[in-house]
Order: C-alpha cells, then sequence, then structure tokens
C-alpha cells in the first residue's frame, strides 16, 4: 500500500500590503511577508491527518527565493519535505495549475490537500477549486475542523449561515480549504527551528507561468477621450463662454423627495429612469 501523501499549499504574502491607487498592483515587501492565520490553520491540520494516515507531509508555496522562509518553517513545525515552485503567476488558475505540475512530477498525486480558504493578497478563495478540478479531486471548502476515522475516511465540519454546521464525509483524493478558526499551528522545537535554517528547498519551475492570451503592455493612469462639442456660435468672448459652459440652458431644477417605505422609494427610482430614457 502506498503511502499517503498530505500536501499544505500555502502561500507567501504580505501580512501589511500596500496596493497601488492607480493602477490597483500590489506591492510585496519580503520583510512583512509570511503566512496568513488561515494558512498556518492548513499547515497544523496536514501535520495532523499525515499523523493519523501515517504518510508524508509536503508544504508548498508559489513564489520568489524570500518564500523559501515559510517553507523551512513548516520544515521546523513538522513537515517532511518542501518545494517551492518558481516563476511569475499571475492568476489563480495559473498559481493551481504550476502547483500541481510542481507536485504530481516530484511527489505523485496527493490524497489530501489544503490550503487556507482566502488569501490576504488576493482573497478571491479561487485556488483550492482550481486545484480539486485540475486534480480530479473532491472538495470541501471553508472548514473549522478535520478529523480522519478508522476507515480512513476525512470527517469534516463546517459554519453555515444561522449558527449551523455541516458535517461532510469524503475519502481520498479530496481538497480541503481551511478557515482560520479554532487551530493554531505549533511551536517548533529550538532544534528543529536551527536545523531548518539551512535545510535546502527544492524549485520546481513550471513550463507556461503566464497567461498567453492577455497581455500587459503598459499601466497608466485613465484619462477620458475629450469629447468634441460643435463650436459655440457668436463672435463675443462672453457669448462663446456662456455657450460653452451651458450656463444660459434652461435645466430641471433638483427635487427632494421623501417616501414613507422602501416600495415608494423604488416607484420613485424606477420613474425617474423612465424618464430620463435609461428604462423602457
Amino acid at each position: 500500500m502506498d503511502t499517503p501523501l498530505v500536501v499544505a499549499a500555502l502561500r507567501w504574502v504580505d501580512l501589511r500590503p500596500a496596493i497601488d491607487p492607480l493602477t490597483g498592483a500590489v506591492r510585496t515587501d519580503p520583510l512583512g511577508s509570511g503566512l496568513s492565520a488561515a494558512d498556518e490553520s492548513a499547515l497544523e491540520h496536514a501535520l495532523r491527518l499525515s499523523d493519523a494516515l501515517g504518510g508524508r507531509c509536503v508544504a508548498v508555496t508559489a513564489g520568489p527565493p524570500q518564500a523559501e522562509d515559510v517553507l523551512r518553517h513548516a520544515l521546523s513545525v513538522g513537515a517532511t519535505d518542501a518545494l517551492r515552485v518558481a516563476g511569475t503567476l499571475d492568476t489563480e488558475e495559473h498559481v493551481a495549475a504550476a502547483l500541481v505540475e510542481a507536485i504530481t512530477s516530484r511527489h505523485g498525486a496527493p490524497s489530501v490537500l489544503l490550503c487556507g480558504d482566502h488569501s490576504a493578497d488576493r482573497g478571491t478563495g479561487a485556488t483550492p477549486a482550481f486545484l480539486a478540478a485540475l486534480l480530479g479531486a473532491r472538495q470541501a471548502l471553508g472548514l473549522v475542523r478535520l478529523d480522519v476515522d478508522p476507515d480512513g475516511r476525512l470527517l469534516a465540519e463546517r459554519r453555515l449561515d444561522g449558527g449551523r454546521r455541516e458535517r461532510l464525509a469524503a475519502t481520498p483524493p479530496v481538497v480541503c480549504s481551511i478557515e482560520p478558526t479554532g487551530t493554531r499551528l505549533r511551536r517548533a522545537p529550538l532544534p528543529s527551528v536551527l536545523a531548518a535554517r539551512h535545510a535546502g528547498v527544492p524549485v520546481a519551475t513550471p513550463e507556461s507561468t503566464v497567461d498567453d492570451r492577455v497581455r500587459l503592455r503598459e499601466r497608466r493612469a485613465f484619462r477620458p477621450r475629450t469629447r468634441a462639442v460643435p463650436a459655440p456660435a457668436g463672435a463675443a468672448p462672453n457669448a462663446r463662454v456662456l455657450a460653452l459652459t451651458g450656463a444660459l440652458t434652461e435645466r430641471e431644477p433638483p427635487r427632494l423627495v421623501y417616501p414613507a417605505n422602501a416600495a415608494e422609494a423604488a416607484d420613485e427610482l424606477i420613474g425617474y429612469l423612465r424618464q430620463r430614457g435609461y428604462l423602457p
């Protein structure tokens, strides 16, 4: 029987990101980067599952060489192996594809793959779904608890609206995303921390990491096109200014309404849109 493989897919992110107000680009500071609370919970569950299943725990992340710090931290708390995926990954779909390619080529298909339910940089939570689709595995997302029964099935629990809980049972292969609630990552002993500092981290470079369908040529601030207007009538300067600014154009003054309830407010808004030609 093959040894079960448990993978913790970790995201190296800036815990205090700075966002460019013009382009929306996220600027990453390596000094403030690390694991989010959700990824720490996923790593702790991966370590527990590997012990319960008697398998190996592999920590993997995608990023620059500075991202190896989180992998060495995972090794210090008990991960068996570590793997970093290099390259520029522009979307969650490409991140998932690169991770699956690197994991399967070096360690084989994982029995259980765990990751945080959302990241601190993008926060879409789409990576677990892409991972499950690429691996052809079941998925259980947004979990707050994860155990193993005597038959080797995963028993999961997640929160629902209204204070309710949903309990799931899944057989491997399965992809799970973990919420950062109720689970804290174990503390690494000092000898393990010192040993992990000098541990070598294998690096995998995926074949394709850039989306060829859309290429970004340049970034610049949005500037709307100049609106062409007809030349104003009249030769006097004051007449031309009045015509260009529309100061003498008759306009409907603003109107305040005080609806008694939401239905009247909606009717008033729909009537205004119809009057302006936005609705038939």
